[in-house]
């Protein structure tokens, strides 16, 4: 299996309009419905990586200074910094990973793709919550126990699915069989756990 060559894709998309906003869009939502051709929707420059990484960063650019206009720009930097690690970690462990596995010429196209996906998960998340509060009257934990237990399945469908899409687009974007993409996602999430968890526990044992 090879990633979705450049300029083909199956009437999905075209050479000209790779990459573009209304392309990203449809790629996305050809991801969100298992569909590996809307890779092809993707850029591979390294504009296009910049680009993918730009809404998470202008949303914690934008905490950042609000922290520093409110006078609490310690505590707002304090905020910012597991996300920040959480938004760059997985570009840099991937792209070792895909260097490993000589899929490092596939790696823009794969990161790009990633890192647009991985704006599904709060989508789904609040479409998901949304329809609970919908049929729960008093909201979605309403109800109490069987109330949380809902709300607790649907945390637990949308993690599922965070992991699909990952898995997902390892697969068809670096071309890895089953096996190598479960071990690549797995291996990614725990790079980022140790990246975020480790500097916060050595912060709070000499505090």
């Amino acid at each position: 299996m090879t990633p979705p060559p450049n300029g083909t894709s199956s009437g999905t998309n075209h050479g000209k309009t790779r990459g573009s906003l209304r392309a990203t869009f449809r790629g996305i939502g050809l991801i969100a419905r298992a569909r590996a051709e809307g890779l092809n929707c993707f850029g591979d420059s390294n504009k296009a990586v910049i680009a993918s990484l730009a809404p998470g960063a202008g949303l914690m650019a934008a905490t950042l200074v609000e922290g520093i206009i409110d006078g609490d720009g310690e505590r707002a930097l304090g905020a910012v910094l597991a996300p920040f690690c959480v938004l760059l970690a997985p570009s840099v462990l991937s792209f070792e990973l895909a260097r490993l596995w000589g899929r490092e010429a596939f790696w823009p196209r794969y990161i790009v793709a990633f890192n647009w996906c991985q704006w599904l998960v709060p989508a789904v998340l609040v479409v998901l919550v949304t329809g609970l509060t919908l049929l729960s009257s008093g909201g979605p934990s309403a109800g109490g126990g069987a109330g949380r237990s809902r709300l607790a399945l649907v945390m637990l469908v949308v993690f599922f699915y965070a992991l699909w899409i990952n898995w997902f687009l390892v697969r068809h974007a670096l071309a890895l069989t089953v096996s190598r993409a479960i071990g690549f996602v797995a291996l990614i999430n725990l790079g980022v756990a140790l990246v975020i968890f480790i500097p916060l526990r050595l912060v709070t044992a000499f505090q």
